[in-house]
């Protein structure tokens, strides 16, 4: 573990903007013996994810060894993957009433402990830039919306008008709340959307608040009784056309170690070829891995 530590004391002493980052990303499986392990940092929260029990190891010598006083650090939390319902542990100090992850100016909500992941995706952070620098005037489409962070940064990026759609109305209430959080709270009435909706039982709302100059998929890979991507990505990407202006875009996500771009590359030309395939976003320094085809997919298209 003398591996994570250098990692955690010289990432944190890196980031001088103090945005939240992952420090350690041992599911990579870049650092042999240490794949069970993540550790990311929510000023001044560190985040420690095992994905299987350790080794006889000692905890309390781990924390001793962090130079807290120097890192912002305040809470140390472990959160057991491996255990059903993923409980958290503090391993020290006392998790805030609130915490927030800090990310390119804006800021979002997170929630340790209420369910297995805290409300925001780091390694998502490329395709949230990329959708704030073309926003201007735009009108989004977010689908898979979850907490809404690609809905806050195109608000930041002056979007027109956004339409968040996820089925889970308490993950969109707290879409809202990061959008007040970052000063949007006069647009929420007017110009932002929030749609609670199976998306495939109800294409036709969703296209008649259309059409849309920007699309964003970013559905989980595999969600019981919601989304399974091998067999349902593709329901989405046929309806793409329908749904984009002319000359409009769209930015297909796919975090599925199991499949690769090829997967998404083939679905679009076969099933929606009037979108042409622009380029792929690079992924976060900070996560990588042996397979570079397992990482995440952010794929730019164009109709």
């Amino acid at each position: 573990m003398q591996l994570v530590l250098e990692h955690i004391n010289a990432g944190i002493k890196r980031n001088t903007n103090k945005d939240a980052c992952r420090l350690f990303h041992g599911r990579g499986h870049c650092y042999p013996g240490l794949s069970y392990i993540n550790v990311d940092w929510f000023m001044p929260v560190l985040f420690i994810t095992l994905y299987q029990e350790p080794e006889v190891f000692e905890w309390n010598s781990f924390v001793k060894k962090l130079e807290l006083s120097q890192l912002d650090i305040d809470v140390v939390l472990v959160q057991r993957r491996y255990i059903k319902g993923a409980p958290i542990d503090s391993l020290c100090g006392k998790l805030p009433s609130s915490v927030v992850a800090q990310e390119g100016g804006l800021e979002f909500c997170l929630s340790f402990g209420q369910k297995q992941n805290v409300g925001f995706f780091l390694d998502m952070s490329p395709g949230r830039e990329w959708l704030r620098g073309r926003s201007t005037n735009k009108r989004v489409l977010n689908l898979f919306a979850y907490t809404c962070s690609f809905s806050v940064y195109a608000i930041d990026g002056g979007a027109h008008s956004v339409v968040n759609v996820d089925m889970s109305g308490a993950a969109l209430n707290i879409g809202r709340e990061n959008h007040r959080l970052n000063g949007h709270g006069d647009r929420l009435k007017r110009d932002i959307e929030f749609l609670p909706y199976n998306l495939f039982r109800s294409w036709g709302k969703v296209k008649r608040k259309g059409p849309y100059d920007l699309v964003v998929i970013d559905p989980p890979s595999r969600q019981a009784g919601s989304f399974i991507a091998s067999k349902d990505y593709v329901r989405v990407i046929r309806q793409l056309p329908n749904l984009l202006s002319e000359q409009g875009e769209a930015l297909a996500c796919l975090n599925a170690p199991e499949l690769s771009d090829e997967f998404l590359i083939s679905l679009f030309e076969e099933h929606c070829p009037q979108l042409s395939l622009v380029s792929r976003l690079e992924n976060r320094s900070d996560f990588p891995e042996e397979d570079a085809s397992k990482n995440l997919k952010m794929l730019h298209y164009r109709l």
